[in-house]
């Protein structure tokens, strides 16, 4: 019960950073379109679906232990079929960009964004391996082993995953040289912000959720 209000704080967060995104992609951006002739509407679909694809389904999994009705049995489902759907989108949203850079002509994997983000994309593709390998495969004293190191794993890989987010809003502010006080700097920096927080009460819920 103490981690409910947290709970409900990180859906409104998760569900403003959302809306904050689509504003700037649809509004101030091209728009979003896998398919397009126009590289830049490829590239939106990179921060879509890197962020409502991958980390807000992230953070649905995450929190189905205290949002999804049901067995603990139904709740691990739950979980692992969110994280599935994170791990297909985000692949889009990958090649998204590598399509974009393909377009233009630039170099992949340079930033330290693309670094963190590919190297979280990895190691959150051998967690959810490893996670469904013990739950299929594992008894019941692995599984109870493996537990504490499966939950804190997950909450480093989620902040991994907000970290390349965040320094992804950066690279995309710098690149488009942007004014400090213009409109779409300060609805970029207010998406950063959201998802920021959107993390902490994601990891803030857990954290309270283990102290009944």
């Amino acid at each position: 019960m103490k981690s409910y209000g947290t709970t409900i704080f990180a859906h409104l967060f998760g569900l403003l950073a959302l809306i904050l995104l689509l504003v700037w992609l649809l509004h101030y951006r091209e728009g979003i379109q896998y398919d397009s002739d126009d590289p830049f509407r490829v590239f939106n679909v990179h921060p879509f679906l890197m962020f409502f694809g991958f980390i807000f389904l992230i953070g649905q999994a995450i929190l189905a232990y205290q949002t999804v009705p049901g067995t603990h049995e139904t709740q691990k489902i739950v979980h692992l079929t969110l994280h599935l759907i994170a791990i297909i989108l985000g692949i889009v949203g990958l090649c998204a960009v590598f399509k974009f850079h393909d377009m233009v002509n630039l170099t992949d994997v340079y930033s330290l964004h693309s670094w963190i983000g590919i190297g979280t994309f990895c190691l959150f593709g051998l967690q959810w391996l490893l996670g469904l390998v013990f739950m299929l495969q594992g008894s019941q004293q692995s599984r109870a082993s493996m537990a504490p190191w499966h939950v804190a794993g997950g909450r480093a890989l989620f902040f991994m995953a907000i970290c390349a987010a965040l320094t992804g809003l950066m690279e995309k502010y710098t690149s488009s040289k942007l004014l400090a006080h213009q409109r779409e700097s300060h609805l970029i920096n207010f998406t950063g912000l959201a998802i920021l927080l959107f993390g902490v009460f994601v990891d803030m819920a857990v954290g309270l959720a283990r102290f009944p």
